[in-house]
């Protein structure tokens, strides 16, 4: 068995990018929340931190984390539900852990990626896809987060209005993708 075909590599390039789209957009909305609210800003720290905890913090988001959380969550958390409740709320139920354990700005596209790694690793019972799938996503989510050294992305109003579009167009792809995928597991 191939362990990464062509067309599961389209699938998991196409899933990233659009997963990239959706996280700008939600933490848009989760800025203007905050300025709509200020007293919600306790939920995020301050993040000041020194090169060493920045390589170590890099290494952890782009290489550990895709590791532990796709055999937590998919390897071991989706296969035991499969185990006592229908797949579909398993797969709903662990993308909803998974979501919970990341920040607000961030809950709900962590929950739809966690919906999508679900399901790479129910449709290809390889655990190594969404592992590959959640690298991806972390590095060009640092990647980007890195080549902003201007922060454009959250100053621009132009940038915030294409990566905002680009979400929306994203949220509905990802969605006209997810709801076929959803109703076919058994």
């Amino acid at each position: 068995m191939e362990v990464l075909s062509a067309d599961i590599l389209k699938q998991v390039v196409l899933l990233v990018i659009l997963n990239v789209f959706i996280s700008y957009g939600f933490l848009y909305l989760s800025h203007a929340l905050l300025n709509l609210v200020p007293a919600l800003n306790f939920l995020f720290g301050s993040n000041t931190a020194s090169n060493s905890i920045m390589a170590l913090s890099l290494v952890a988001t782009i290489i550990v984390s895709p590791v532990a959380e796709e055999l937590i969550f998919r390897g071991i958390f989706l296969n035991r539900l499969n185990l006592i409740i229908p797949p579909l709320f398993a797969v709903l139920v662990s993308s909803l852990l998974f979501a919970s354990l990341h920040s607000y700005g961030s809950i709900i596209s962590a929950f739809i990626f966690a919906i999508c790694m679900a399901l790479l690793y129910l449709k290809t019972e390889n655990i190594l896809i969404p592992i590959f799938a959640h690298f991806l996503n972390n590095l060009l989510a640092e990647i980007i987060v890195r080549a902003d050294v201007n922060s454009l992305l959250f100053t621009n109003d132009v940038v915030i209005g294409v990566m905002s579009i680009l979400a929306a167009i994203s949220f509905v792809l990802l969605f006209k993708s997810i709801i076929p995928e959803l109703n076919s597991i058994k």
